[in-house]
């Protein structure tokens, strides 16, 4: 059985949404996806969030990729949706679906386009959450989102709402150990950012990270030597990904555009390098400093017998 979205702690990867030469999802490459990080040691998963280009998926694509995730990843692991909505009403219906369709825990995010005062924002959490009885998170990342809730909020939120117990933030452990500090064993913590300061997030008390699957095999190691009390080994492999992890993290759109193509080739995924992000086309000069950073990386580890084969970028 999946391990329960509320007790989850860890490396959670991010999953891309693949899209085909006419701009439609791609199954092929999203199944093999899942097979990889699953091979590489993820007990949870996530989708919807900001890597899976969720601001341009229809609803209707949004919930087809939840389907085929909880289809392709048939109970071995857990698998947190993260639910974007331009409206209460939306993201119920999304939150509603997702509950439905087997997913084992909640992500929300702000609703789409809007910037709702502190107020106004926990009321839309409040209300999207009395529609399930899911293990509920919140994505707290004003940095990334244009708003979000104070320690005090997030508090008061899960007084209201018992199932609310897991908040993803989004920024720096200068930002985020405040919330750990404030919020106790009362609510699991993580962060984001690719995976930026991972072992400093670990020492500070986070539950673990959301990142891009892209180097997501390398971020469970550390997690591993983390757990393992081998922090000499845990920041020696931090070390080796940092350089990649600044380059990707300049942007949402560079961390889609190139994470997805060197994840494709690490993993040997085939033609599954096309996005719907609008604000950076393919470029010679990144591509190169992708490949630069990332040489090292080979391919995908852990892979099973009957994945395939990946290349080293």
């Amino acid at each position: 059985m999946a391990k329960s979205a509320g007790a989850a702690r860890g490396v959670i990867p991010m999953l891309y949404a693949f899209f085909d030469a006419t701009g439609a999802l791609e199954r092929a490459p999203f199944r093999a996806q899942i097979e990889a990080v699953l091979a590489a040691g993820a007990s949870s998963l996530a989708i919807l969030g900001l890597i899976t280009e969720v601001s341009a998926l229809s609803p209707d694509e949004r919930q087809r990729l939840v389907d085929w995730a909880i289809e392709d990843i048939a109970g071995r692991a857990s698998l947190i949706v993260t639910i974007s909505g331009a409206n209460v009403e939306e993201a119920r219906r999304l939150a509603r679906g997702a509950e439905a369709a087997g997913a084992d825990g909640l992500f929300l995010q702000p609703p789409l386009g809007a910037r709702p005062g502190e107020a106004e924002l926990s009321e839309f959490f409040a209300d999207v959450m009395s529609v399930v009885s899911l293990p509920t998170g919140i994505q707290n990342a004003p940095e990334f989102l244009g708003v979000g809730l104070s320690a005090q909020a997030v508090r008061a939120l899960a007084a209201r709402r018992p199932h609310f117990r897991i908040m993803k933030g989004e920024g720096p452990v200068a930002v985020v150990k405040p919330y750990i500090d404030s919020l106790g064993d009362a609510m699991a913590v993580f962060n984001g950012r690719g995976g930026l300061e991972l072992p400093d997030n670990l020492r500070a008390g986070c539950a673990g990270m959301v990142p891009a699957p892209d180097c997501a095999d390398i971020q469970l190691e550390i997690f591993a030597a983390f757990c393992a009390g081998e922090f000499e080994r845990m920041d020696a492999l931090y070390r080796d990904i940092l350089p990649y992890v600044v380059f990707a993290m300049q942007t949402i759109s560079v961390a889609v555009v190139y994470g997805k193509r060197m994840f494709a080739l690490r993993a040997g995924i085939e033609n599954a390098c096309a996005c719907r992000v609008a604000s950076h086309a393919p470029d010679p000069f990144f591509e190169a400093a992708m490949l630069r950073w990332s040489r090292a990386f080979g391919p995908y580890r852990n892979l099973g017998a009957g994945a395939p084969g990946g290349r080293t970028p």
